[in-house]
């Protein structure tokens, strides 16, 4: 994949996941945009933290004490966890809001 392809996915992701946050009650979870940088911060105090990682055409996602880097998979057209886990960025962004303020994204 080029830089730009890779730009163009990442930013949608972006976008996608402050999207998901906008009809939450700040209180229950707070998501704010920093460049390439997604916080999120739950009423139980824990955060969570998606981000850009331009050189290795990947997303990170960084909570519940966890980390995963997630790369396009172009036949299923989502972000998969490079581990072989099946794992998808939204998924686990979804159970980790879930967890932490028992809201469903």
């Amino acid at each position: 994949m080029d830089d730009k392809r890779y730009q163009e996915l990442a930013d949608t992701a972006l976008r996608e996941i402050l999207d998901l946050f906008d009809d939450v009650d700040v209180d229950d979870a707070d998501a704010e945009t920093t460049g390439n940088v997604v916080s999120i911060r739950y009423r139980d105090g824990s955060r969570c933290v998606v981000n850009t990682q331009s050189a290795a055409h990947q997303m990170w996602l960084a909570g519940a004490g966890q980390g995963w880097h997630f790369s396009w998979d172009d036949a299923a057209g989502v972000w998969t966890h490079d581990k072989g886990t099946g794992d998808e960025l939204l998924a686990v962004l979804r159970k980790i809001t879930k967890d932490a303020c028992g809201i469903d994204l």
